[in-house]
């Protein structure tokens, strides 16, 4: 079968989230990088001149050599990802999806409008169908997501929600620098410290879940019936949120139930053959110590979510710790298997293809 080919926008390709888009994409066996799009102080300039690079790797030649453009809703490509800060997210998506263009967003903007789907493929693949809902003309939609943060507790919730039935939530996050942004934490606030607050992320994590772990019937959602108390703070590691989470559930649940239930949740989209699905989305650790964000943040690509010292809990149930790359999984990478999903699902294609028809059927 011939592998989809489709080109790709990136909005806002010179920040921290857009460069991460670059790195992930450059490769990427569906979609080719034609167009990268930044402020206007960027535009017209090389890629390579214009960003401030912070990757891990040198910038891919064929990338630095482009044209930086205007993030103006006339970019030669099928579709865009957004890595845009959300202060100006809201109003840049909205103009591209009104000119008829797919846009993947990253951004918080939109997560929460009861026709935009918040999407984590092995989670809820079938609110995607929530596009359908969206009245934008010429085949243009959003999709969007999840917090970075949210992403990690998510995905750790699912299956024991499926198995068991969770009442009660408890969450103590460690977040890493690189979920800031770049220049990100003044390092005066963070080295050596700890920071107790971080703007918005707990009102997130108490509200995204619901939508992410609901239910979709006649084309709405029905919120989870969870109740979820997060406590976030900024903690001095670069890379990796790490989770302490505590859970009530519906009946009587001990530790080796939960493992079992983290070991044995099998993803609704293993057999899409997605490039970015990790083989396994939970990395389980035995060793108390594990996991640790030096360590063990890059299993699957960054894409697998570790979980560790699984034990009872004095208060709820059960408690344990949970790991996510903020930056692939919570963030860019989280978004680029958002887009393959939709690919396979049809909702993406050709641009002259789902401009005149807007929803396409399945591949």
């Amino acid at each position: 079968m011939q592998l989809p080919h489709l080109r790709v926008g990136i909005l806002g390709a010179t920040g921290a989230v857009g460069q991460k888009f670059v790195e992930l994409l450059s490769t990427h066996p569906w979609f080719e990088i034609t167009a990268l799009a930044a402020s206007e102080r960027s535009a017209g300039r090389l890629y390579g001149d214009a960003v401030n690079w912070i990757g891990s790797t040198a910038i891919p030649d064929e990338i630095a050599g482009q044209e930086v453009v205007a993030a103006r809703p006339d970019l030669n490509c099928d579709f865009v990802f957004s890595g845009l800060a959300a202060t100006v997210a809201g109003d840049v998506e909205w103009k591209f999806a009104e000119a008829g263009y797919p846009v993947i967003s990253n951004a918080r903007n939109f997560r929460m409008h009861d026709d935009v789907p918040l999407l984590i493929p092995e989670i809820n693949p079938d609110h995607s169908s929530l596009i359908e809902r969206q009245s934008w003309q010429r085949g243009g939609f959003i999709v969007t997501n999840p917090n970075c943060s949210t992403i990690g507790l998510v995905c750790a919730l699912r299956p024991l929600v499926d198995a068991f039935g969770v009442r009660d939530v408890q969450v103590t996050t460690m977040q890493a620098l690189s979920g800031s942004g770049y220049p990100g934490v003044p390092s005066l606030d963070v080295l050596g410290n700890v920071v107790p607050f971080i703007r918005g992320e707990e009102e997130k994590m108490a509200t995204e879940p619901l939508k992410l772990l609901g239910t979709l019937d006649d084309g709405r959602i029905s919120p989870a019936d969870i109740t979820i108390s997060a406590q976030c703070n900024r903690v001095p590691v670069l890379d990796g949120h790490l989770e302490c989470v505590s859970v009530r559930f519906d009946q009587t649940v001990g530790p080796e139930a939960v493992r079992k239930a983290f070991l044995g949740f099998r993803s609704p989209i293993a057999s899409y053959g997605l490039p970015s699905e990790p083989e396994a989305l939970f990395c389980v650790y035995d060793d108390e110590r594990f996991p640790q964000p030096r360590r063990h943040l890059e299993h699957h690509g960054g894409m697998a979510v570790a979980i560790g010292r699984i034990r009872s809990c004095e208060v709820l149930d059960v408690k344990f710790i949970v790991l996510v790359h903020n930056t692939v999984r919570g963030a860019a990478g989280g978004a680029v298997l958002n887009a393959e999903l939709l690919v396979k699902q049809g909702y993406l294609a050709a641009r002259s293809e789902h401009a005149s028809s807007g929803v396409l059927a399945v591949i």
